[in-house]
C-alpha cells in the first residue's frame, strides 16, 4: 500500500465503522419494536399514545423502516436512501415522542434523535466507502448533494407523515 493511499483507507474504515454502528443500532431498534418485551402490540399502543394513527400501520412501518435502513447502512447499499430514512425516522421521533422534553435524552429530550440524524447526514456526505455494496456496484456517492438529499428526502417524508397521520391529544 502506498503512503498516499493511507488517508483513503482511513476514510473507508471510518465509513465502515460508522455504518456498522448506526446501521446495527437502527436495525436493533426496529427489531425490538416487533420482538421486544411488548412486541408489535406494545409498539402499536405506544404509537397510539403518541397520536400516530393508524397506530398499527405506523408501528409496522417504523419497525420495517428501521430494520431496512439499518441493513442498508451497515452494508453501505443505496446511499443516501438509508440515511434519508434515518433522518425521517428521527424527525418524526423528535416531533412526537421527544418534543417539549428538553435536550437530554435521559429526560426524554431530543439529544438522541439529533445525534442519530446528524450522523446519518454525515454518512451521506462521507459516502459508503470502499468496503460497501455501493462500491461493489461501482456507485460512488459522497459530498454535499447526497447529504442534502438525505436531509431533504428524510424531512419531507417526515413532514408529510406528520401532516397526514399525527393527531396528538390536545
Amino acid at each position: 500500500m502506498a503512503a498516499d493511499d493511507q488517508p483513503a483507507r482511513g476514510h473507508d474504515v471510518a465509513a465502515l465503522l460508522l455504518r456498522a454502528t448506526l446501521g446495527g443500532m437502527l436495525f436493533t431498534h426496529g427489531y425490538n419494536k416487533v420482538n421486544g418485551p411488548g412486541g408489535l402490540q406494545g409498539t402499536t399502543g405506544w404509537f397510539r399514545s403518541l397520536g400516530l394513527e393508524p397506530a398499527g400501520l405506523h408501528a409496522r412501518l417504523a419497525a420495517g423502516t428501521e430494520m431496512a435502513a439499518g441493513v442498508g447502512l451497515a452494508l453501505g447499499a443505496a446511499s443516501p436512501l438509508p440515511e434519508a430514512a434515518a433522518v425521517g425516522l428521527m424527525t418524526v421521533a423528535a416531533r412526537t415522542d421527544h418534543r417539549g422534553k428538553g435536550f437530554f435524552v435521559f429526560k426524554g429530550g431530543w439529544e438522541y434523535t439529533a445525534v442519530v440524524g446528524g450522523t446519518a447526514i454525515a454518512l451521506a456526505a462521507l459516502g459508503s466507502g470502499r468496503y460497501s455494496v455501493d462500491k461493489l456496484l461501482r456507485r460512488r456517492t459522497s459530498g454535499l448533494k447526497p447529504a442534502l438529499l438525505a436531509v431533504g428526502l428524510g424531512t419531507a417524508n417526515a413532514a408529510l407523515l406528520l401532516k397526514l397521520c399525527y393527531r396528538p391529544e390536545e
